[in-house]
């Protein structure tokens, strides 16, 4: 990836379906049961050991938590209460690249800003892990 200061990455996927459950398995009756980590992160910086921007909607703890990681070492939490998602839904994200800051777009409008603590001005790393399915992304 080679995103930027003054681009925008547009991401649009499925949120999976948070849910405690249990199955059932063979003869005799085997019963499993699970808790499925309702969240998702996508991060975006230079590689594995510097993240410029943590993005972490928890829906178990209806937050959204903004990060970065450099040296092994976790920065500051950002909270943000405003959770504009639904497991099990579609949904598009815009994240703004400019020198000091991230804007994110969320589905509904709203925007959270994050500092670009980290000041680099390209990013050449971009994961998605937990409960999202990325369906398309465009840098514009």
């Amino acid at each position: 990836m080679d995103m930027k200061v003054g681009t925008t990455l547009k991401i649009k996927g499925k949120i999976a379906d948070c849910a405690d459950g249990c199955f059932s398995q063979g003869w005799p009756l085997i019963l499993t049961c699970y808790s499925f980590p309702c969240s998702f992160v996508i991060n975006l910086g230079q590689g594995t050991d510097k993240l410029n921007l943590h993005f972490n909607p928890r829906f178990d703890e209806s937050t959204i938590v903004c990060n970065t990681w450099d040296d092994n070492c976790w920065g500051q939490e950002q909270r943000d209460s405003h959770m504009s998602f639904t497991p099990g839904s579609e949904v598009k994200l815009l994240v703004t690249f400019e020198n000091n800051e991230f804007k994110v777009k969320m589905p509904d409008g709203h925007q959270l800003t994050f500092p670009n603590r980290l000041g680099h001005n390209h990013l050449r790393y971009l994961s998605v892990q937990g409960g999202f399915s990325i369906s398309s992304f465009k840098l514009d």
